[in-house]
């Protein structure tokens, strides 16, 4: 293997706009947090003194993680136009979740998912079922930034050995924790607006330099890379034609997850109106799609200049596609070094902003629905639940780096995917009949709940994602029956099918005046402005 093919760019500079991302950001995660975070409130979503054009920002920028980056332009430049179902299907799930929950759920929710959920609902049994699959979801998430990180700095310094590639993962999960304890929700959100400016600048510039190079003609660079490698990029279902409800079921997770992210959900409790949730989303939408145009773009061109047996080679395969497109542009060299070491020192910014994130979100969810809720029947004290808050964040940290040195070697997307499945499972219906169901009661929000999540986590492990494939966590082992890499296909139904069966079967009646207040707050923002109280 050439040297070439073990780095790329010159590991001094690599570092240096490493180091120069991580100061800066982490300065200014300082400033914008030195008060105290004493009230769960201002740790858990940052007083909610956000803009709707600035949580905007701040959700592409926790919505744009290393799967949409890196991810999706290796799977665009391996498979054509199978890997743009990613961009498709997450583009189009910000439609369901405008339509469907943003508003809905700010109106009704104070700082967590759970909140919505057992608001008409008997407290206990409701927050800790949607604790444990809010952590579920983020456990699944992080592992693909894990992975993520992983393979970039593998590549950029040249790291080999999975010790070397185990001690960067580590690296990111303790400047996670470090971010999160530091700047709560109000430090990791000024870091997720920066990053998304940064990030949608240089998939923009990138593109723009692609179309130069080509001309302008967009179906003359798609013909280049199709030339280039022996799979049939532009032809649909070449890589799910054996297994067509493999393509239907990672479809539709990727379409309905977005609505069920507990992480997403998070964000619109950061804005002190539902009309700035409301427009949060819509600056939201169109950056996310404005990226995603792109990653169409940058992957082809990755096919076409990078090519995709060279991208193989890399450390971390399809997900060194989009580093290794920034190198080769200027034409390699000293210019492709410094081009390389800016748009991969704003990808490890990007894993950065997104598991912290998911550890606020993590974080959150069990000090105020596990431990305040249930441990201590919403009478904990303020500063001892940030406390526990903080506890947490380690903890989590602790679990995403063992699991992510696990998962170092799988595709990102295809991580993300999973915790889409399993958030459109065990969160979606829940929600979607919590807000629209007048009927619905704790028993069907529970069976829903558990149907969903318990299905899901049974047929992922199941999986040739976790043996039985070449691509499967444990390649050596076989103990896959399911035959679909996604669950979704099977484990969504089951969840709508068990909370209407919960329902219907059970002799607990909704609380009608709950069911009325909660119609009315979710619907029209009456009394959103005020804290809930149970």
């Amino acid at each position: 293997m050439t040297a070439l093919q073990t780095q790329l760019g010159n590991p001094l500079i690599n570092i240096a706009i490493f180091a120069i991302f991580v100061v800066v950001t982490l300065t200014i995660v300082i400033r914008v947090s030195r008060q105290p975070k004493r009230h769960s409130g201002a740790f858990y979503t940052g007083g909610g003194s956000f803009s709707g054009r600035q949580n905007g920002f701040a959700i592409a920028g926790d919505y744009l993680s290393a799967a949409s980056f890196l991810g999706i332009v290796g799977a665009v430049a391996l498979y054509g136009y199978d890997g743009l179902l990613y961009s498709i299907g997450f583009l189009v799930a910000w439609l369901v979740a405008l339509m469907l929950v943003a508003e809905p759920l700010r109106n009704t929710g104070k700082y967590t998912m759970a909140d919505v959920l057992s608001f008409r609902m008997r407290q206990r049994p409701v927050r800790l079922a949607a604790a444990i699959s809010t952590l579920a979801v983020s456990f699944f998430y992080l592992l693909a930034q894990m992975a993520g990180a992983g393979s970039l700095v593998s590549l950029l310094l040249g790291i080999h050995g999975d010790l070397a590639e185990s001690g960067v993962i580590a690296l990111v999960g303790l400047l996670m924790i470090t971010y999160v304890l530091i700047g709560g929700m109000k430090g990791t959100t000024w870091v997720q607006m920066i990053k998304a400016v940064l990030l949608v600048t240089a998939v923009v510039v990138m593109t723009v330099w692609l179309l130069v190079l080509s001309g302008f003609n967009l179906s003359d660079l798609i013909t280049q890379a199709d030339a280039t490698t022996d799979t049939d990029l532009v032809r649909p279902m070449a890589q799910y034609g054996n297994n067509p409800l493999g393509f239907v079921s990672l479809g539709l997770a990727l379409v309905l997850g977005t609505a069920g992210l507990p992480h997403v959900l998070m964000r619109f409790y950061t804005v002190p109106t539902a009309k700035e949730a409301r427009r949060s989303v819509t600056w939201a939408i169109g950056l996310i799609g404005a990226f995603y145009l792109c990653t169409f773009v940058l992957g082809f061109g990755a096919a076409w200049l990078v090519t995709g047996e060279t991208i193989k080679g890399l450390p971390g395969g399809a997900n060194a596609a989009a580093p290794a497109l920034a190198y080769w542009l200027p034409g390699q060299g000293a210019a492709g070094s410094i081009v390389l070491g800016i748009v991969a020192g704003i990808a490890f910014a990007t894993i950065l902003a997104v598991v912290a994130g998911l550890a606020i979100t993590a974080s959150a969810s069990f000090a105020h629905d596990i431990y305040n809720s249930v441990i201590k029947d919403g009478k904990a004290d303020p500063a001892k639940e940030v406390r526990v808050a903080r506890t947490t964040v380690v903890v989590i940290g602790i679990l995403a780096i063992i699991g992510g040195i696990g998962a170092k070697d799988l595709n990102v997307a295809f991580l993300v995917s999973l915790a889409f499945a399993v958030a459109a499972s065990a969160n979606l219906p829940s929600i979607l009949y919590s807000l629209y169901w007048k009927r619905f009661n704790t028993q069907g929000s529970l069976w829903s709940i558990w149907a969903g999540l318990g299905s899901a986590m049974i047929l992922i492990i199941f999986s040739p994602s976790v043996s039985g494939a070449p691509s499967a966590m444990f390649p050596d082992a076989n103990f896959a029956w399911f035959p679909l890499a996604n669950p979704a296909l099977v484990s969504v139904p089951l969840g709508f099918l068990g909370g209407w069966l919960g329902t219907v079967i059970s002799k607990e009646r909704a609380d009608a005046a709950k069911q009325a207040e909660m119609e009315v707050r979710s619907m029209t923002g009456a009394g959103a402005e005020k804290p809930l109280e149970h």
